[in-house]
């Protein structure tokens, strides 16, 4: 079997969309259980979880998507586990590829998929989803350059997941944390096309830094670990702001872009965020914040 496990705060609109992409999965449902794990929503989603019949609603009380996953793993009966977040969508075949590449892959290996900006049929790309589909999640990069996955679109043997451990809390970016024990505790990723699942562009450019303003509070809380830890920072700082021009040609050579109009205003959303970050990183130096997941 496998456990299907979604942390979910304060998005019933987006965990509905969620669970209908899987009631329409092509592998047959006694294969799959579902466990939604609510992480302190203001109204609880047990309506929604109602309407869906055979998931599971559990409860976490401790703050972060990585204690609510922690908590679906421990309800979970699978053999396989497989993470997806609440405001994603599966492809119809997403848990039939877990299935097939868990059986073709070597032992010890997690499995990393493809996540795409989701939008209606034929509705056409705005700024902000034109940057976010080639930008957004880059989850390929992230498996062969840095060598860990995503949690959005996971797929892991139970056993392999015990090998590594749970995943930390909110003060950390917990997919990478969890990646870097994972391949020290022996398990290697694997970057997995047939695996596709959607996520919704964002809707603003304030949308935008708010995502990286989290993120960025995570990488300064694991960066501090390390000697001489602010000359690094500000050196990173720095490269975000000089990779501009390779990124604007990424931009323009990207498959999934079409269009002169749409990549020029993917390569303005770029120039804003990278900005941002490189700003918002230097202002980091004068010390820690406190980090709020799905705000």
């Amino acid at each position: 079997m496998i456990s299907v496990i979604i942390p979910h705060l304060n998005q019933p609109d987006a965990l509905e969309a969620c669970l209908h992409s899987l009631d329409a999965q092509t592998l047959t449902r006694d294969a799959f259980e579902i466990i939604v794990v609510d992480n302190g929503s203001a109204t609880p989603p047990m309506d929604v979880v109602a309407a869906h019949p055979g998931v599971r609603l559990q409860h976490e009380p401790h703050p972060g998507p990585g204690p609510a996953r922690n908590a679906g793993v421990a309800a979970a009966n699978g053999e396989i586990l497989a993470f997806i977040d609440a405001d994603c969508r599966a492809h119809q075949d997403w848990l039939r590829s877990v299935v097939k590449w868990s059986r073709l892959s070597p032992a010890g290996t997690v499995l990393g998929g493809d996540v795409r900006i989701w939008r209606p049929d034929n509705a056409k790309l705005d700024a902000i989803a034109a940057y976010e589909s080639v930008f957004a999640y880059r989850f390929k990069l992230y498996i062969e350059r840095h060598g860990y996955s995503g949690t959005g679109n996971m797929a892991v043997f139970r056993r392999d997941f015990d090998r590594a451990g749970p995943f930390a809390g909110i003060e950390v970016a917990e997919d990478m944390e969890w990646g870097e024990r994972a391949l020290r505790a022996g398990l290697r990723f694997r970057y997995t096309p047939e695996m596709i699942v959607f996520h919704p562009a964002r809707g603003s450019l304030q949308e935008l830094y708010a995502k990286w303003d989290r993120h960025i509070a995570h990488y300064r809380n694991m960066a501090e670990r390390k000697p001489i830890w602010q000359l690094r920072w500000i050196a990173q700082a720095l490269l975000v702001l000089a990779s501009l021009a390779p990124n604007a040609v990424t931009v323009l050579t990207s498959d999934r872009l079409h269009g002169s109009g749409v990549r020029l205003k993917a390569i303005a959303v770029l120039c804003a965020v990278r900005a941002h970050r490189a700003m918002t990183m230097l202002s980091h130096l004068r010390g820690r914040r406190a980090v709020a997941w799905n705000r």
